[in-house]
This record gives structure tokens, sequence and C-alpha cells, in this order.
């Protein structure tokens, strides 16, 4: 795989006052932008040409990143100039990878991981499906109080992970879904509900590594998990 696309559009209401000057994908963590550390991890996976999908403050992006060559990766940038919502975005951007012979990775814009691609794209190919999901399991935003004979408290648990899964905002999609996704709306429930009763869905599951930002105190608990990971991994390789 070597083609992506990155939803970028989001105005990131819920995250006032920090995108009151930029998108959703430009918030900075550790002194980088969102978008920063997903170059970075495309670009390792051998990702060679990305479509940014992007609207609110689209120049903010813009002026950041370039034509990519910072980043050694070709970026693209396909403008909304009317919202269009996911789904829309989506599509414009998956026509301007038409002439491409194979999947395409998409992700959204506000999220951090180290999922390893190819293994995803290899999942997706051996099951033969027009579009695949990753999963990641849910955690409880709640500490957890465990209680036995009805009353007794015998522990507690912080943010356990619960048995369910969420939608991680990463997929890997062939170039023939452009006619099913919408041309405005969101493809998370139109396009995918549809395609899960017709069986041409499937689910990665993943225990990767993978944070999103929807709330500010999102962007302060992330923050911290990264500075801890940069921590460990210095430690790891200087200490003998």
């Amino acid at each position: 795989m070597r083609h992506a696309v990155i939803l970028a559009g989001g105005q990131g209401e819920r995250l006032r006052p920090l995108t009151e000057d930029r998108p959703k994908a430009m918030i900075e963590l550790l002194g980088n932008p969102i978008m920063a550390y997903q170059l970075q991890w495309l670009r390792s996976h051998g990702i060679s040409r990305l479509v940014v999908a992007c609207g609110y403050r689209h120049e903010i992006i813009q002026d950041y990143f370039g034509d990519g060559s910072k980043w050694r990766i070709n970026i693209e940038y396909e403008i909304e100039e009317q919202p269009l919502g996911r789904g829309g975005a989506l599509k414009a951007a998956m026509k301007r990878l038409a002439d491409v012979d194979g999947p395409v990775l998409a992700i959204n814009g506000d999220l951090i991981t180290n999922l390893p691609i190819d293994e995803l794209v290899g999942f997706h190919n051996s099951h033969r499906c027009l579009a695949t999901l990753v999963t990641v399991p849910l955690r409880s935003p709640y500490g957890i109080v465990e209680i036995a004979d009805g009353a007794s408290v015998v522990g507690f648990r912080e943010k356990p992970e619960l048995p369910f899964c969420v939608n991680a905002g990463i997929y890997v999609l062939n170039p023939e879904i452009v006619d099913l996704l919408p041309d405005r709306g969101d493809h998370e429930t139109t396009t995918f509900p549809r395609m899960a009763r017709e069986g041409g869905l499937k689910a990665y599951r993943s225990n990767a590594f993978w944070r999103t930002v929807d709330t500010a105190k999102d962007v302060t608990e992330l923050r911290g998990e990264l500075e801890k990971m940069f921590l460990d991994s210095f430690f790891q390789t200087t200490v003998r």
C-alpha cells in the first residue's frame, strides 16, 4: 500500500478554545501537531502519496505541511468549499486517487496510533472485501467499583477494558467504494451500515496504541501518555 487519505476537516467544536485558530488535526502535542505524528507513522510504513481532505482553516495545514517533501511524502489537498461531512469529504478525496490500483488507507485526522499497517492490509486482502475498519477495545471512562455479596466493596479498577469494540476511525478501502459513499453526510451512518447488512464490511481487531482527541481532557491525557512513552524509550536506549 502506498496511498492514504486523512480526513482533516473537523472544526473540533468541543475542543474550543484550542481550535479557534486551527483545525482539529493541528492541535499540538509536545510541540508537534497531531497530523505530524500521523505523517511519520504513514511514511514509516511506506505511504508515499497522501490526500488531505480539509475545509475549516485549511490554510493552517497547507502552510505547515506544504507538498510534504519534509516528510518524504507527496501531499495533495482536497478542500471543501462547503461542508460535505466526513463521507462526502472521503468520496472527494478518493476520487483524486481514481488511478490507484489497490486499496487505500483512510484515517480520521484526530488520532495517534502505531498500528502495523502491513498487517492490516494483509487482513483486508485475505478477506477479499470492499472495506475493512479497525476496531479497538472500549475502555470505561470511569473507574469501576468491584462489589461482592451485593454490598461489600472488594476492589477498584481504573478505567478497565470493556467487552466491546469501537470504530478506530482507520479504514482500508478498495477504490470501488467511491460509488457507495455519500456526496454529503457521514459514511459511518450511511455507507458502512448498508455494507454491514450486505456482508461487505470486515473488522480488524487491534490492540495497538490508539488514542483520539475529542475534548481538552483528551489532549491533556494524550500529552502525558506521549511524554511517558518518549521517556521510557529514551531510558531503554541509553541505560545499559
